[in-house]
């Protein structure tokens, strides 16, 4: 029996029976005829929710709307958003039937638990009621199309309390029809609701935002989507293993269709194979999967080094049709469920004791720093792969790459040991001016002395600090010698500079015999003296070692160095 599309152009929907003993949760009802076999509906319509209560993992959103309908404080414009899958026009179709439901004898008013036996229950779910208009926003975009609503929207109800507008992927609206419906959203007839559903919310115009009561709708949780699943198939009387249901679910990132659709197709993957059962075997075969036994035994041959191991494994899956991707994606799984294992929660989504005993033993063996190192390493080969126009080959190198870093020091603990072996190595003995040796038992701390100069007179402070080498420092008296490269004679300048800064007449003379070095050469051994040292610890040799192209710098020296626009905060 054909039927004519509604005024936007849209494909009327099967019909919802939800009295029909047997079918699904959306089956609809159909004419029978005794010479036409009745067509197959794939699991993601045949098992669309017909009440609040079949809309799983939406709680949070069920019951506000519940109490938004008990207080009679309804919203004239609600926003489903969320990603693909997880029920958002289903939820728009089952608000149409919250608020226009009349019970089974006609008296009942708007609730959260619509009866879907009366008249508007029925139509809206078959697609057919006069005053539930849905629009595809994808396909009528112009401001045209909301023309025709705003004229529409005068006008009340024909049957039913409300009339309604369920727009879908609203955020396909263009600038001039969303500027079109503003002020009909923000003030509509008490008889008008419109119901927005879209997975690109940040798309919308805050202007339309404002306007609306908006519902986040979750993505469904693994175990709650293994369970759905798992009911379905009681309902399908098709057998499955459980590990397979949750393999679907993981593969369905949230969404109830994407998995449901993945369902399907493992369903009739496992009639191929007779017995028509569904096992991880199959569905691990069907979507290209790598076998979780041979993913901890991947990641113990990277653990331990062994290498043709490593290659054999990667060789056996890729034999087995586990595209690459997956196997880094794989592995990259594995290392996550271990810090996570690490933090307490104990491997709890494991199938089995010995994947609980293996991720908790690892979790137990490796530390924070070496998972998060494996998590950055693995990840960096994933994306390799993902554009390597050889991808087993680069899958190779890269898990080849993980497995000899897997035994390098961690930097961290590198860095803090040298730090701590810097801190404690003793400078080698460096000879300050002191009495004996030429000069006179009244001496003055150079250094000191030096310092004082550079306070009052930069300029000449710097040149005793750098090219001053003294032999004789006492009150009154300073003999010296000149590190080679200074061409001009401070001599008159130091004197003029002490003179101001004692009060007093100073003989500063150039001289012969034993001299000390200048401050900056002193400073200068030191450093080379505590370098030594510090690349003469076993440690360091080790790090070195590891690292060959490493490099020790002074974090000090190259801070001093750098401009100050490049300096860290």
């Amino acid at each position: 029996m054909g039927e004519s599309p509604d005024i936007f152009g849209e494909e009327p929907r099967e019909p919802d029976a939800a009295e029909m003993p047997g079918l699904g949760l959306d089956e609809p009802a159909q004419p029978q005829r005794a010479d036409t076999a009745q067509p197959y509906r794939v699991l993601a319509r045949k098992y669309r929710p017909r009440t609040f209560a079949e809309l799983i993992g939406q709680e949070a959103m069920v019951r506000t709307l519940g109490n938004a309908i008990k207080r009679d404080r309804l919203a004239h414009a609600f926003l489903m958003t969320g990603v693909r899958g997880v029920g958002k026009t289903s939820t728009a179709r089952l608000i149409a039937k919250a608020l226009n439901c009349i019970g089974p004898d006609g008296q009942g008013g708007p609730t959260i638990e619509p009866c879907g036996v009366c008249e508007p229950c029925v139509a809206i779910a078959e697609g057919r009621h006069i005053d539930v208009i849905e629009m595809d926003a994808a396909s009528h975009t112009s401001v045209n199309d909301v023309r025709e609503i705003i004229e529409a929207v005068r006008y009340a109800a024909v049957s039913a309390r409300y009339k309604i507008y369920i727009i879908d992927e609203v955020h396909m609206l263009s600038n001039s029809a969303f500027n079109a419906l503003l002020k009909t959203l923000e003030e509509p007839p008490a008889h008008v609701k419109f119901l927005f559903a879209t997975t690109e919310a940040d798309k919308l115009p805050v202007t339309v935002l404002s306007r609306c009561q908006r519902f986040d709708l979750r993505r469904i949780a693994t175990p709650a989507l293994s369970a759905h699943f798992a009911h379905i198939c009681s309902l399908e009387q098709v057998p499955a293993e459980d590990e397979a249901l949750s393999m679907i679910a993981v593969a369905a990132e949230g969404s109830v269709r994407d998995g449901l659709s993945i369902l399907d197709q493992a369903i009739a993957h496992a009639d191929l194979g007779g017995d028509g059962m569904v096992t991880a075997e199959k569905v691990r075969d069907m979507l290209g999967l790598a076998d979780k036994t041979a993913q901890r035994r991947l990641f113990a041959a990277l653990l331990a080094g062994e290498g043709r191991e490593l290659l054999d494994l990667i060789e056996q899956q890729y034999a087995l049709g586990v595209e690459p991707l997956a196997l880094m994606r794989a592995q990259m799984n594995l290392v996550h469920r271990i810090t996570i294992a690490q933090l307490g929660q104990s491997g709890a989504d494991a199938r089995s004791s010995e994947e609980r005993e293996a991720i908790e033993g690892w979790a137990k063996g490796l530390s924070a720093g070496q998972l998060h190192r494996l998590w950055q390493l693995v990840l960096k080969g994933h994306d390799e792969v993902r554009f390597a126009p050889d991808p087993l080959a680069a899958a190779q190198m890269a898990l080849l790459r993980v497995m000899h870093a897997a035994d390098l020091p961690d930097p961290g603990g590198l860095a803090r040991k040298l730090q701590e072996i810097a801190a404690n190595a003793s400078p080698p003995a460096v000879t300050h001016v002191s009495p004996g040796a030429g000069v006179p038992a009244a001496s003055i701390d150079w250094e000191q002395l030096v310092s004082r100069v550079e306070d009052s007179q930069p300029l000449i402070g710097g040149t005793m600090r750098n090219w001053v080498r003294p032999v004789e420092v006492t009150n009154g008296t300073l003999l010296f010698q000149l590190v080679p490269g200074l061409t001009e004679d401070p001599a008159r300048d130091m004197a003029d500079a002490l003179d101001r800064l004692t009060g007093e007449r100073w003989r500063v003379e150039r001289s012969v015999g034993e001299a000390q070095p200048s401050l900056r050469e002193r400073k200068e051994s030191e450093e080379r003296a505590g370098q030594a040292a510090l690349l003469a610890n076993p440690l360091v040799k080790a790090a070195f070692a590891a690292f060959p192209d490493a490099e020790l710098i002074d974090e000090e020296r190259a801070e001093r160095s750098s401009p100050p626009w490049s300096r860290r905060a």
